[in-house]
């Protein structure tokens, strides 16, 4: 296994690495903003952010040049991702849109939709959310109830959605929904794009336990959808939807570098005083944080496996699943060290007046936990691992 990387590759990364340099935003150097924070002006700076990125060609580098992205090769893509990471750059605010819709509809969608859609997803002009998740079905989307009846050269829908990240900045979704209730149910479900601003839509923002608000609860009363705005077949919806969800778990658990987390996390640990030093110089605390870093290290690594096996034209392996769920874990993990780090400072809200590090950790411990959810729950890729990678049998 060679783990250098070439002179055009090296190459690339100085072209990323000398672009952010000369533009990344100066708010950000004061504020590092953290993960799942919807403060009001955060939304909007972002914005302008992803802007500045779409108009250097910086957004979507993984597209096909000719739907504006860059056509950048797996090895390209990961020099991206560590770039950002090293800097810690602004997310962007079309994300579901770039790493979801884009690929998907670039794979399924006819030719009429590519070219409505996908260069306004690329641009934010217009924002997506993901219409899957509702009140009744959770992990288990096939059990969905959104109903989608014809009418003429329309689909009339009605039910309801949750957990919809985005979707009080949304101008469009992905939405699944049944249009065959008589059929089992991984069919008889269709994949439709929704304007968010249609007649019969109502968007309901549920606060998190952080006390951000950027999940919701959606309502679809007697909306109307034109019958072109169908992805795939009729009835054949599941298909659609599980290319999306590839996209969604390796994009969650593929484009994150942990070891920065790690590196954060250390740098806490020499912050706190201790016993006439600081928690660093505990052998304990070290220990602990070198085998988060080892962890790290294994997702980093896998991703590596991840990224071989396209770069020999293979189909995509288990990685997928072993990232999503080593991520999301790991980040958790992260969270709660941290937590006894602080000690009685864990308990302080962000931004609290006294809290160690504006209390950035008190909140991310309480986001982590939504990673272990979005994109399939830990439990749903502990299934998906034991059953289809170990053959292991169905308890």
């Amino acid at each position: 296994m060679d783990f250098n990387f070439s002179p055009e590759d090296e190459a690339f990364r100085q072209e990323v690495r000398s672009w952010l340099e000369n533009n990344l935003p100066e708010w950000h150097k004061r504020e590092v903003l953290d993960y799942m924070l919807d403060e009001s002006g955060d939304w909007k700076r972002r914005l302008e952010w992803h802007k500045k990125m779409h108009a250097a060609g910086w957004v979507g580098i993984s597209w096909p040049k000719e739907y504006g992205g860059r056509g950048a090769t797996p090895i390209q893509q990961l020099i991206y991702q560590q770039e950002l990471a090293r800097v810690n750059a602004p997310e962007i605010v079309n994300g579901l849109g770039i790493m979801l819709v884009g690929p998907t509809l670039i794979h399924w969608g006819t030719e009429e939709q590519k070219k409505r859609y996908v260069p306004k997803i690329l641009s934010a002009d217009e924002i997506w959310c993901q219409g899957y998740s509702e009140p009744g079905s959770g992990s288990d989307v096939a059990s969905l109830q959104t109903r989608a009846v014809e009418e003429g050269d329309y689909f009339i829908i009605n039910g309801q959605k949750v957990w919809t990240s985005d979707a009080h900045h949304a101008d469009m979704c992905i939405l699944l929904t049944r249009t065959d209730p008589s059929a089992p149910k991984h069919k008889g479900i269709s994949y439709i794009l929704v304007d968010m601003h249609s007649p019969g839509v109502t968007v309901r923002p549920l606060v998190q336990i952080t006390g951000a608000a950027n999940f919701n609860e959606v309502f679809f009363e007697d909306v109307k959808v034109p019958k072109k705005n169908l992805v795939g077949e009729k009835n054949q919806g599941w298909q659609v939807a599980i290319t999306t969800l590839m996209f969604e778990r390796s994009g969650i658990g593929g484009g994150r570098d942990m070891m920065a987390a790690v590196d954060e996390l250390r740098a806490l640990a020499k912050s706190l005083p201790r016993n006439g030093g600081t928690a660093w110089d505990d052998t304990d605390v070290r220990q602990k944080i070198i085998q988060l870093a080892c962890d790290a290290a294994a997702i980093k690594y896998t991703g590596y496996r991840q990224i071989t096996r396209r770069l020999k034209g293979l189909p995509p392996g288990p990685e997928g699943s072993v990232l999503k769920l080593g991520v999301s874990e790991l980040n958790l993990r992260i969270g709660k060290f941290a937590m006894e780090l602080l000690g009685p400072y864990s308990q302080m809200e962000y931004n609290a007046p006294l809290a160690k590090d504006r209390g950035r950790w008190s909140y991310r411990m309480l986001a982590a936990r939504a990673l272990t959810i979005a994109g399939g729950t830990s439990e749903i890729q502990h299934n998906i691992i034991g059953e289809r990678v170990l053959g292991l049998p169905k308890g």
